[in-house]
């Protein structure tokens, strides 16, 4: 029973974590949305896209604990990430030089 509430409080901690991760990112652009994809033994990725057009990810243990956070964190979270909210994504010099270097081999 011991180690089971160790769990439980580690997962607390990581969502309250997470969320307040969550909570700055929403603040520092105005507001933000987010979706959260699973990505196999690693748990779930928090894709985080700001008013402003700004994005950002976290990685969370599992799904649930991932779902907890951004419901504890009050943001808006779509299904999947296309469409309107994909399109809400602003990228710079950085992220068109970095994708043409992957595609040219670098």
């Amino acid at each position: 029973m011991a180690d089971t509430q160790q769990v439980d409080a580690r997962a607390e901690r990581t969502v309250s974590r997470l969320a307040h991760q969550i909570s700055a990112f929403a603040k520092a652009h105005g507001g933000a949305e987010g979706q959260v994809a699973h990505i196999g033994e690693r748990g779930a990725r928090i894709v985080l896209v700001g008013e402003d057009g700004g994005w950002g990810d976290l990685v969370a243990p599992s799904c649930a604990v991932a779902e907890q956070a951004v419901a504890r964190a009050g943001i808006t979270v779509h299904e999947s990430f296309d469409g309107e909210f994909a399109a809400k994504v602003t990228t710079g010099p950085y992220e068109w030089k970095r994708m043409a270097g992957i595609q040219l081999g670098g």
